[in-house]
């Protein structure tokens, strides 16, 4: 059983998810250590208690549990793989989990990699962005081993609400890609929706009263509409962040000899903004597409 007694935890990437994820662990009590690459961004935790450590090396030495949450596939493979990376430096019996959206294969390579080195390994993407973080209501998907996931979800329902083991190694990042193909299609409705009824003359904070309690209603809707009419495009998850998803999402596909029209129109999108500035705003920044 989890404890505070006997687990010491260590969480990589204090980002705009990470750091109120692993806020949640100290406030519960467990020990933690920590490791950005930006030491600022962790000034918040190391004032709640938690303790620096100055690389995933230095994670693996001092943690018998470890969150990562990163930027893109090539960081999680550095954190995990590298020289000074988790599992060349972890110690038998630890657990990982990577809840970074990444790619699917990798999880199953670190798995397999961890195994040989006695290390237990879950893969455990997110969604709920922000707002989900800071109120621990993330929907949590894993991939792994099921005795892995049953002695670790004590930490996860720390993070999230809706956690669902998902199958072996790679199924949580799998399950992930869905979220994403399913969002990609659904934002570009949610901005046209928005800017149809600007167009028209309508109030759309009145209309989204409507739509978000119909059939049209999504997260989206709900959380980020309101955020375009306010103009306020601040990251709760980065438009640079969704189109690796994305990207990561078409390669699977392509790999196993699917197209997916939806996904390739909302990356091209996706891809102007980025071209345009916006690759630090956050996804709901859509809506300057037609403006």
């Amino acid at each position: 059983m989890v404890t505070p007694e006997n687990t010491i935890i260590g969480f990589i990437g204090t980002g705009v998810m990470g750091k109120s994820m692993a806020s949640h662990l100290v406030k519960a009590g467990f020990p933690l250590y920590v490791y950005t690459r930006t030491k600022e961004k962790a000034d918040e935790l190391l004032a709640q208690g938690a303790k620096w450590a100055a690389s995933p090396k230095e994670i693996a030495n001092s943690a018998n549990i470890v969150f990562t949450i990163v930027g893109y596939p090539k960081d999680v493979e550095e954190v995990y793989l590298g020289e000074n990376g988790l599992i060349p430096n972890g110690k038998a019996g630890s657990f990982y989990i990577d809840m970074t959206t990444s790619a699917p294969t990798l999880a199953a390579r670190i798995y397999e990699e961890a195994k040989k080195a006695g290390i237990h390994t879950l893969d455990a993407p997110v969604s709920g962005g922000d707002i989900g973080a800071q109120e621990a209501k993330l929907s949590i998907m894993v991939g792994g081993d099921k005795a892995d996931f049953e002695y670790i979800l004590p930490l996860f329902e720390k993070l999230g609400t809706n956690i669902v083991y998902q199958g072996k190694a790679g199924s949580g990042q799998h399950t992930k890609m869905c979220n994403q193909i399913a969002i990609a299609s659904n934002m570009i409705g949610v901005a046209e929706a928005i800017i149809y009824a600007e167009k028209a003359g309508l109030d759309p904070e009145n209309v989204l009263k409507s739509i978000t309690k119909g059939a049209a209603g999504s997260w989206s809707l709900s959380n980020l509409a309101p955020r375009m009419l306010q103009q306020d495009f601040a990251p709760g998850f980065y438009i640079k962040h969704f189109i690796k998803d994305m990207k990561i999402a078409i390669d699977e596909a392509n790999g196993m000899g699917m197209d997916a029209p939806g996904l390739q129109l909302a990356k091209s999108l996706y891809d102007q903004l980025a071209g345009k500035g916006e690759e630090n705003s956050g996804t709901q920044a859509i809506y300057k597409y037609w403006k």
